[in-house]
């Protein structure tokens, strides 16, 4: 990257009004695109800078780009390689919420998944059932049942099927691993479903095609004042090492669990987030059988056992979560063997076959960024969001669940723009569909012409539509192009060769890391932990990013 790197902040001229940032209308992430979006950030001065690339920041800065903003976007690492990517990967109201009485949260957050099923991203989110057991025969079907006809009722006119009571037999006709000796009948309903990471990555694309300058792989490392008032930050690129400074009208600080360190940049700040560790394992499809999740309730929290993807294309299940207090390095947040023994012991008191520890192919750790409250038990703190403004021209937005990150964007932004010289249009991001949602059923309903053309089986065109919606012929281009790629990827066949060259080429992956973790879920889904996956796509990916062999050597021996 040294040759990419932009000229001396001293060398360039910062204008008082922001030329209109380049826009890749096509939404490419690129090694090209990064090196743009670099020069860009330090030649001009922005409206808004977003300080990182998990789905807040993502969010954030898409919500200014779609308003008019010139904003640019800065992340120490990848998107979502922190809590983003490691949640229980479901959009959803929060049925716990209810229980909590924090009915206009979970209206918010229904109000979302509808958006999200509908319009802006159905080629990521999708509806999945759930099973509710119950064990009493008296109280709690009235309690539990009156509680989902609420959630129902919240999420007000979807194409979500409603609700429905199911007696002990028509309950394990559904899912038969359930002990049938544990319950005596169930209520079955339904939330959505999404791959967190490539949803990050969606919304960040298409902040990019709206013309944000967005680069990973590049760490604030201070800010830059003017008197009490901070009008930019120090970057470090951390590829090539150079220093930069971006300066904007307003630096918005979406940094998730390392708010605080952020902040500290400021020398104060008014918001105190909470680190709490969720661990999910990873277990292959045939280890429960069932047409449906459920969830469950436990001592501290509760109890996800989510098909992994949705049916018919599930093969995993995802068995989470913990809720416990972290206060360790944020970057790489470790299960314990007490957290896998933990969900393994809460699973294992509801199905007839228990799992061991030799059924668990993944485990993935994630810290969820809680508003500091008065309770002592994380599983209680706030999931409600702040935005506020500490420090002028630093703007800190915290809190909230994954479901509702478009409304936290919405409100940092709203924020943003009071301090603005001229009037902010209303968001238009509730109308706005992501990278691959345009066209996306026309191109579904066309999946069996697109097999018979490229010659891979309908399985395999499904598949592909579900995590690239309709760039999906682009994909196919490029194997007629290069038919290597349409080849499985070994030990991980599941996946094909093009999608390691399209996460390099169009989806901005930097490293090999990035590619088996995030663009594709390998490293949690193959019981090498993506080993042999990686020596098999090293080779095409280096060939996009330009790796020599010396590269390609020490990529292969990080992820290792």
């Amino acid at each position: 990257m040294a040759d990419l790197a932009p000229a001396p902040v001293s060398d360039l001229p910062v204008p008082d009004a922001p030329a209109p940032l380049p826009g890749s209308s096509d939404g490419r992430l690129d090694p090209a695109q990064r090196a743009r979006a670099l020069q860009t950030m330090a030649g001009q001065q922005l409206d808004v800078l977003v300080v990182g690339g998990g789905i807040t920041g993502a969010g954030t800065a898409l919500d200014a780009a779609a308003r008019g903003l010139s904003v640019g976007l800065v992340e120490a690492r990848d998107y979502a390689a922190g809590t983003s990517s490691r949640s229980s990967k479901l959009i959803h109201g929060g049925l716990r919420y209810l229980e909590q009485l924090n009915f206009a949260l979970v209206h918010e957050a229904l109000h979302e998944r509808t958006l999200m099923l509908d319009r802006l991203c159905p080629h990521l989110v999708r509806p999945i059932p759930f099973l509710y057991p119950l064990t009493n025969r008296v109280w709690e079907r009235a309690y539990v049942g009156a509680g989902i006809a609420l959630y129902d009722a919240m999420a007000g006119r979807t194409g979500m099927p409603r609700h429905r009571h199911l007696t002990r037999t028509q309950a394990l006709r559904i899912a038969p691993s359930l002990r049938a000796d544990k319950l005596v009948g169930a209520i079955q309903y339904h939330d959505a479903q999404v791959d967190d990471a490539r949803h990050t990555l969606a919304v960040a694309r298409t902040a990019a095609r709206h013309g944000a300058a967005i680069a990973t792989s590049c760490r604030v490392v201070d800010f830059v004042t003017e008197g009490e008032r901070i009008v930019g930050a120090k970057v470090r690129d951390l590829e090539g090492g150079e220093e930069f400074v971006v300066r904007a009208r307003q630096v918005i600080n979406a940094t998730g669990v390392w708010t605080d360190d952020v902040q500290a940049f400021a020398g104060r700040g008014r918001i105190k987030v909470r680190a709490s560790k969720g661990v999910h394992l990873v277990v292959p499809r045939d280890r429960i059988h069932s047409d449906a999740g459920f969830i469950t309730r436990t001592a501290s929290s509760v109890l996800f056992v989510i098909p992994w993807m949705a049916p018919p294309f599930t093969r995993h299940w995802i068995i989470g979560t913990t809720d416990t207090e972290w206060d360790l390095g944020k970057a790489h947040p470790a299960a314990s063997s007490a957290d896998i023994d933990y969900l393994l012991g809460e699973a294992n008191k509801w199905l007839n076959i228990p799992l061991t520890r030799e059924d668990v192919e993944g485990v993935y750790a994630g810290l969820r960024p809680l508003l500091t409250g008065e309770s002592e038990a994380t599983s209680k703190l706030s999931r409600e969001h702040a935005v506020v403004q500490g420090v002028s021209g630093l703007i800190t937005v915290a809190g909230g669940k994954y479901t509702t990150y478009r409304v936290m964007a919405k409100d940092a932004i709203d924020a943003a723009a009071r301090s603005m010289n001229r009037r902010v249009p209303e968001t238009p991001t509730d109308r706005l569909p992501l990278v691959g949602a345009d066209g996306f059923q026309a191109t579904w309903n066309q999946r069996e012409r697109l097999a018979a053309g490229s010659g891979l089986h309908v399985a395999r065109i499904e598949h592909l539509l579900r995590r690239y919606g309709s760039e999906v012929p682009r994909l196919l281009a490029a194997i007629a192009d290069r038919p290597e790629l349409g080849a499985p990827i070994d030990g991980a066949a599941d996946h094909l060769m093009v999608e390691a060259w399209y996460a390099a080429a169009w989806e901005g992956a930097l490293h090999l890391d990035d590619v088996l973790t995030r663009r594709m879920r390998i490293s949690i889904e193959t019981w090498d932990r993506g080993l042999t996956a990686a020596k098999a796509v090293v080779g095409v990916v280096g060939e996009v990013l330009g790796w020599d062999e010396d590269t390609r050597v020490r990529e292969l021996s990080h992820y290792e």
